[in-house]
């Protein structure tokens, strides 16, 4: 099996899921879905083929397994999350917030040997922990089973999972504290999200027109910051806009067709609305 083929496909998923879902529940419930069905295919071609070395086995269940192993236990953290989560009352919500961020603390209190271990690049005791023959002389210590079988488990495996989707929902629950009325702290929200469907020129007139124009932060901005910033909010790559922009300028007819198909559509609506 070609592990690094289907991993790269699965990430590619993940981006695209997470950039074209409605809400961070619809993404979650996706993502979900999405790595335990790679996590089955791993675990298929494990019982059947097993590792040929020790180091491969090792580099599986360290790394390959991972890479979905740990989105999966993210999600449905945030998946558990949001679905408890307060719908009103502002203070109720800083405290469920806290609770949880408490907790995530005595987590990593509590496996603080092993996220050391893990931080600082340790490898003396990866046979011990990334081999399925130390199960029963180093227990497994989480007691959620997202996705636990011992015959596709380590000792230490699952919780190298946890320790890293730990850190990112630490990150998520920081944000949600600071916006806790917001549906999503990483770009979803209960709307459709935005893109730009005209062309790549139409946009460049545009972002230049504001920049000349000095109506973002009183003109005090680079237009790189501009383009960046709305390239992530109508997810739209422009490219190279500085090229673009020189193509524009040698324009011999109506060098702002954009702006001015723009000032055109928007009088013929307001003279509509007035008949």
């Amino acid at each position: 099996m070609d592990f690094e083929q289907i991993i790269d496909s699965y990430k590619t998923d993940v981006s695209n899921i997470e950039q074209s879902s409605a809400s961070i529940l619809d993404c979650a419930n996706k993502i979900i879905i999405r790595s335990r069905n790679i996590l089955n295919t791993f675990k298929k071609h494990v019982q059947k083929n097993d590792f040929k070395e020790t180091d491969d086995e090792i580099y599986f269940f360290k790394n390959t397994k991972q890479i979905p192993l740990t989105p999966l236990i993210y999600y449905s953290e945030i998946r558990s999350f949001e679905l408890q989560f307060p719908k009103v009352n502002h203070k109720t919500q800083e405290k469920f917030v806290g609770a949880k961020m408490r907790k995530l603390n005595r987590f990593f209190t509590h496996n603080l040997d092993f996220v050391q271990y893990v931080d600082n690049g340790l490898t003396h005791f990866d046979l011990q922990f990334y081999t399925r023959n130390f199960i029963d002389f180093y227990h497994i210590t989480s007691s959620d089973f997202y996705f636990q079988d011992p015959e596709f488990s380590t000792s230490r495996d699952m919780l190298l999972g946890k320790v890293s989707a730990n850190k990112k929902l630490i990150t998520y629950l920081q944000k949600r504290l600071a916006q806790p009325e917001q549906n999503s702290l990483n770009g979803y929200s209960t709307h459709k999200p935005l893109k730009w469907t005209a062309s790549k020129t139409g946009l460049t007139e545009l972002i230049y027109a504001l920049h000349c124009n000095r109506v973002i932060n009183n003109g005090n901005v680079e237009i790189k910051e501009i383009v960046a910033s709305l390239q992530k909010v109508i997810q739209f790559d422009l490219g190279d806009f500085y090229k673009i922009y020189s193509e524009i300028k040698s324009r011999k007819i109506s060098r702002t067709k954009f702006l001015d198909d723009l000032s055109a559509g928007l009088i013929t609506q307001m003279n509509n609305s007035e008949e």
